[in-house]
């Protein structure tokens, strides 16, 4: 068993669209091509891996999909990292950053990188957590923002897809964004755990997940009441004031939302932690902006 990597792909094409001609439109191939490569991999793996009407996974297909998205992460993350090996000095350099993590510091640094780099272009692309971490494992990206809670100085969990370290930007009091006229908003604090039970607004790509509340909590509450998967930290914003449920930001973002009320968490000890992403062997002026955002 070799697991072709293109089979793969398109295996996992195949799942997530449904269809073998959507799968075929929008790998570039034509539905026969996709037919045959789900039919090697099976061949390869002795099992079906998908149901052809309806289109879907089988139990076996299922399993499969578990392992597809690392093992196809990992592949991509391996190629970037030889690429960069003796790549020439660029002239441009691509930050990919959570719309929270993009902080007024983050801009400042990165004002004055371009006015000591004569020539140097930068493209800044706000994402998903989860895609810039993948943004600067396959190479999209030089560098990356992303931001979370944690116990103060702790670590954020990266992905463990391939060599990239995280290294602190900064930290601030993690608050609780209500709307100006909730019960609670005159509090000068709030206990998480008071809060279990409370409308909650899941926003993973913008506010603090809920999972890293339960976590930080340890209960299983912080139910969603309603999902949010854009990342315009003022969308959210409006979402909350309207009475929607309620999210967890940095103190100074949430100040700074109109019709809401930012209150800090006083327990458990948790902060709102940005960290800076980049490979093993960043490119030169990669490395110069993170002595700028860790300095």
């Amino acid at each position: 068993m070799h697991m072709d990597p293109h089979l793969l792909r398109t295996f996992v094409a195949v799942v997530e669209h449904r269809s073998f001609s959507a799968a075929a439109r929008a790998l570039g191939y034509t539905q026969s091509a996709v037919s045959q490569h789900i039919a090697a991999l099976e061949n390869d793996l002795g099992t079906r891996l998908v149901e052809r009407r309806p289109v879907g996974p089988t139990a076996a297909g299922e399993r499969l999909m578990e392992h597809a998205a690392p093992l196809l992460l990992r592949i991509d993350a391996a190629r970037a990292d030889v690429a960069r090996v003796g790549r020439a000095h660029p002239t441009r350099l691509t930050l990919a950053c959570g719309p929270v993590a993009l902080t007024p510091s983050v801009a400042g640094d990165l004002a004055r990188l371009r006015a000591d780099t004569p020539g140097l272009a930068v493209d800044v692309q706000v994402l998903g957590r989860a895609a810039v971490a993948q943004a600067v494992l396959t190479g999209a990206a030089d560098l990356g923002l992303i931001d979370g809670a944690a116990a103060p100085s702790d670590p954020l969990p990266v992905p463990d897809a391939g060599p990239m370290t995280g290294l602190a930007v900064a930290e601030q009091p993690l608050a609780v964004l209500l709307p100006a006229g909730h019960p609670l908003a005159h509090r000068g604090s709030l206990r998480l755990f008071d809060l279990a039970d409370a409308h909650w607004i899941d926003a993973p790509d913008t506010a603090v997940s809920l999972g890293q509340l339960r976590a930080a909590a340890n209960t299983d509450g912080f139910r969603p009441h309603l999902t949010y998967g854009g990342t315009d930290v003022y969308g959210l914003g409006v979402l909350v004031a309207a009475g929607h449920g309620l999210a967890a930001l940095p103190l100074s973002l949430a100040a700074a939302l109109p019709g809401t009320v930012g209150i800090r968490l006083s327990a458990p000890r948790l902060v709102h932690r940005v960290e800076v992403l980049h490979p093993r062997a960043p490119a030169a002026v990669a490395q110069e902006l993170v002595g700028r955002l860790t300095g």
